[in-house]
């Protein structure tokens, strides 16, 4: 028999119990959270940038200058 489409009880998981305050956005928790982990990745790419130009700087130093 079909799956019925009609009732979708449960479907999706369950949602966490918001309230009134977090449903507005004024949960500092959260947003420090958000905030810390927006840093971190930040951190991340500056890192990640500076290794690229470096391996970018270094085979342009290793190689012979042709004359």
């Amino acid at each position: 028999m079909a799956k019925s489409r009609n009732n979708l009880l449960g479907v999706g998981g369950q949602r966490k119990k918001l309230s009134r305050a977090e449903q507005q956005g004024a949960n500092p928790a959260r947003n420090d959270d958000r905030k810390a982990a927006e840093d971190k990745k930040q951190e991340l790419v500056r890192k990640m940038r500076e290794r690229a130009a470096a391996a970018e700087a270094a085979p342009a130093q290793d190689a012979p200058a042709e004359s």
